[in-house]
Formats: structure tokens, sequence, C-alpha cells
């Protein structure tokens, strides 16, 4: 099995790394408010990481890279369309998240002699992750993808969002990122069931506990809105 060199995550990104897959999660607070950690039962529930990566925890990289840049693209439009705070906050925190995610995860698969996605592939290419499988050599055993489990934006929907303003920007910005935030949750789970790298697991829980927080914030921004 594949060793990950020590030193991996503090390469050329000059992004910390994940913390170790036994320290301690922390959810962020609302704007304002520290952070703290998820409850004890839902962490218990996760089995326990082994040495090295295998072929899930590759494919969950190369498919939450992409899916974070089109939230990156989608929280981008939110400045210059809309006029409400709530709206803006969630926004703010997709970026300020999400981006230093896809400088460690890029950093990873560097690390181990993969050339990470492309800077353009982030939209609707139905990027995935299938079964477990194993590390072996310089390579990784390839799998079926997932395609349309991702919760990603057609290109039709992310026009209508590049063209909307106001009350109809924060409407249809809030749905597609409850589900563009749902599917990243579903990946995650994936890979808390099938991977075994700490980095990439340690990952996958902070998109499950993060995630799922900001899916709460925004339908009950969506109520707010009516």
């Amino acid at each position: 099995m594949l060793a990950v060199a020590p030193a991996l995550a503090a390469c050329s990104s000059g992004v910390a790394p994940p913390a170790r897959a036994d320290a301690p999660v922390i959810v962020p607070g609302a704007p304002g408010q520290t952070g703290s950690p998820p409850a004890r039962s839902a962490l218990e529930t996760w089995p326990s990481a082994e040495a090295g990566p295998v072929a899930a925890d590759v494919r969950f990289a190369e498919a939450m890279i992409p899916h974070h840049r089109q939230a990156l693209e989608m929280a981008g439009l939110a400045a210059a369309r809309t006029g409400d705070p709530l709206v803006t906050a969630v926004a703010n925190r997709v970026v300020s998240g999400q981006g230093p995610e896809i400088a460690v995860m890029e950093s990873w698969l560097r690390g181990l002699g993969r050339t990470p996605p492309p800077a353009h592939d982030h939209g609707t290419s139905g990027h995935g992750m299938g079964g477990s499988g194993t590390a072996t050599g310089s390579g990784m055993t390839s799998g079926s993808g997932m395609a349309g489990g991702s919760g990603m934006a057609g290109e039709e929907e992310l026009n209508r969002l590049r063209t909307a303003r106001g009350r109809a920007f924060d409407r249809l910005f809030l749905t597609l990122m409850i589900r563009h935030h749902e599917g990243a949750v579903s990946m995650a789970a994936q890979e808390l069931r099938r991977g075994r790298d700490r980095a990439m697991r340690t990952m996958a829980q902070d998109v499950v506990s993060g995630q799922q927080i900001e899916i709460a914030r925004m339908r009950g921004i969506q109520r707010r809105l009516g």
C-alpha cells in the first residue's frame, strides 16, 4: 500500500494540512462566534483509518476539487448580485472554507505523483466516487464514477444564476448551494465509509460537519425570504 510522504500537505500550496484523524474536528460557528467540536456520537460511527491511501481516497480528492471550484464560482457571483447580508455571509464562508481545502487536496494529490484536475474542470462533467480499491505501485486502481449524485449545478442553472439579481438571485443561489452542499456531504460520507487515508478522512469529516451546519443556515434564510 502506497504511503503518503510526511511533509505532503506542507508543500507548494503553502496551506496548512488538515488535522490528524484523531484530532478534534472543529465545526465553524456563525459569523462572530467561535467553533466547537461536533457531537461525540457522530464521530464514533466512523471507522478507524489505516495507514496510507486507497483508491477511494484519490477519487474523493479528484471529485471534490472540481466540486469545490463550482461552489467558489457560485459564491463569487454574490457580491454583485445580492443585497442580503446573510446571503453575502454564506458566500464568504464558502470562499474562505473551500478555497484552502482545494489547495490541500491538490497538494495531497501531487504528493502521490498525481496531477490534480485542471483549473477549468469545475462544471458538470460527472465527477463521482466508486468502489474502494487499493493503491499499488505508483498509481491507483480505477473505479466507476458516480455521475448525478454530486449536487452540482448544470450550465443552464449557472447561467440563470449569473443573470439573476436581488431576491431572485438569493432564492436561486440558496437552492443551488443547498443541493451542492448536500452532494458534498454525500461524497464525504462515501469517503468515510471507504477511504483509509487520515488526511482525506479528516477532510471528509470537516465537510460533513461544516456543510450540514451551512445547509441548516441556508434553509433558515430561505424561510425568511419566503
